[in-house]
């Protein structure tokens, strides 16, 4: 939307709304914007949002305020209702009704006639038709960007779509719910052709060379065959950056084939994002995945032997979680994670607007709402206290940005760029070993506290001694983490000191 207002003479800015609000102020004070957008994507966000707006009101700011995004397109009417003080919504894909808005009001025309936009007359809100979504992605041009941040070892990255959409209809997913308000085509994919020019422009005007593909279902599916991949690679190949860039993509475990993923390897596919959700084959159908757990631990092991980086989604916690069924997920992760190739990662299912789970929620009267969150409680009172008790003792573990998982990724990204450009030598295999065996006991370690937490919730132990039992668990899991945290960190520099040491060799 920035570029596409850019087109139309205007000048943009992207501020990270996680910003202090006063710094927020600040800037908007310092530009006295005509417009100023927010992208409420999650439900979840949604009283820093209403937070937020009231402020920048409260404080001066008084240009025309819009608000986009799933949520903002699916649930206007009640995003006006927690936030009275937008002027307009934009619904669904903004890039059009965002430029026509701007130029509407800058020539002070009535902007109330916008396709695509809701608004509130006193105390009615009114939806305009919605627009067309563009079929053809290659007509918005290149995304305006903010600085790129490194990667590892001093290399860029920057974030990449190749299409929209998704064909697959998960329980837990309003993805398709989102496209299909409007007619046409629930997955649109650019051209290969383009999808590179855009990866060459960023090669040659930013310096990056490593790119982070967004869409919810990379091209991969068996329909369309090979056809766009090797598109895509030949023109890696042709433009020369097949072996200069490397990328990652998210998919499913269905569309994970060995030949492929070799071939796409050679192209530079170093990582990719499998959403496997569940270890379980009555979890993945009621989640409607269409998958079975033998096709998520067979795409694992292609990657594997591939030498192929992977990260995953997993709801450990659903709403018809028991205690049987996570201890089988729980088995499911240690064999996907035993080995420290990735570490244990695991989510709570939040029942999404405009999803089956929320309606299935409301139907038996447990769906819970407050401020446009949605949430639940499990069926039995024991999992709520397991949860609760889970939650707070690995947050850090999980949740937290210098977290053991985010550093055991950071440490993977680490050892995946060195291997990719660099010589595969003796001291980097040690280190490589190192890590991953460290990641290898926390994750063994984190599920195996799991699981005799799981017994003691269950048959209610922690209630007969005052609770010590599981203050000495979280005693455990803390020494624990910060343990396993100090070997990844302290191997990962061992590995950046002698990186630096050869490049400098190599120098003289």
């Amino acid at each position: 939307m920035a570029s596409m207002l850019a087109a139309e003479g205007f000048k943009t800015r992207v501020i990270d709304f996680r910003n202090k609000r006063t710094d927020i102020l600040r800037i908007l004070k310092r530009l006295d914007p005509l417009l100023v957008g927010f992208s409420v994507i999650y439900q979840y966000y949604i009283n820093q949002f209403i937070d937020l707006v009231s402020f920048l009101r409260k404080e001066g700011i008084n240009c025309h305020f819009t608000a986009g995004g799933h949520y903002a397109s699916l649930k206007y009417e009640e995003l006006f209702k927690f936030i009275p003080l937008l002027n307009s919504i934009v619904r669904f894909e903004g890039e059009y009704t965002i430029s026509e808005l701007a130029v509407s009001i800058q020539n002070g025309e009535d902007w109330k006639r916008i396709d695509g936009i809701a608004y509130k007359d006193k105390d009615k809100i009114v939806t305009n038709p919605l627009r067309a979504f563009e079929k053809d992605l290659d007509k918005f041009p290149f995304p305006q960007r903010s600085p790129l941040r490194t990667y590892a070892f001093e290399m860029k990255f920057a974030t990449i779509i190749a299409g929209r959409g998704c064909t697959n209809d998960c329980s837990f997913c309003n993805t398709k719910q989102f496209y299909n308000h409007i007619r046409g085509p629930v997955k649109r994919i650019r051209r290969a052709e383009m999808v590179v020019k855009e990866i060459e422009t960023l090669y040659h005007k930013q310096n990056c060379s490593v790119f982070l593909f967004l869409d919810d279902d990379f091209p991969l599916n068996p329909i369309h065959g090979d056809e766009w991949i090797n598109r895509f690679c030949n023109e890696l190949e042709r433009t020369g950056l097949n072996e200069k860039i490397i990328w990652k993509i998210n998919c499913r475990p269905d569309e994970v084939d060995e030949k492929r993923f070799s071939y796409m390897k050679k192209y530079g596919l170093f990582n990719v994002f499998l959403g496997i959700e569940d270890g379980t084959n009555e979890g993945l159908k009621k989640l409607s995945k269409h998958l079975t757990v033998e096709t998520s631990i067979e795409a694992i092991r292609i990657l594997k032997r591939l030498k192929i980086g992977f990260d995953f989604g997993f709801m450990l916690f659903q709403p018809n979680t028991t205690f049987k069924s996570l201890n089988d997920n729980l088995d499911f992760l240690k064999e996907i994670c035993g080995d420290g190739y990735a570490p244990v990662t695991f989510l709570k299912m939040m029942p999404y607007y405009e999803t089956r789970i929320e309606k299935e929620l409301l139907q038996e009267g447990r769906l819970k709402m407050s401020s446009g969150r949605r949430d639940y409680d499990f069926l039995d009172e024991r999992m709520d206290k397991y949860y609760e008790y889970i939650s707070d003792c690995f947050k850090e573990w999980l949740r937290y940005t210098d977290g053991l998982e985010n550093t055991a990724n950071w440490a993977g990204n680490y050892l995946s760029v060195y291997i990719h450009y660099f010589d595969k030598l003796p001291d980097v295999m040690k280190y490589q070993r190192k890590i991953r065996n460290a990641i290898a006991e926390s994750n063994l370690f984190l599920i195996n506290a799991m699981k005799e937490l799981a017994v003691i919730f269950e048959s209610k132990q922690y209630m007969k001694d005052n609770s010590q039992i599981i203050d000495k668990y979280r005693e455990k899991i803390k020494s624990n983490h910060d343990h396993y945290r100090k070997e990844i960190i302290n191997t990962t520099g061992k590995l950046l000191s002698f990186a630096i040491e050869q490049q400098i060799r190599a120098i003289i």
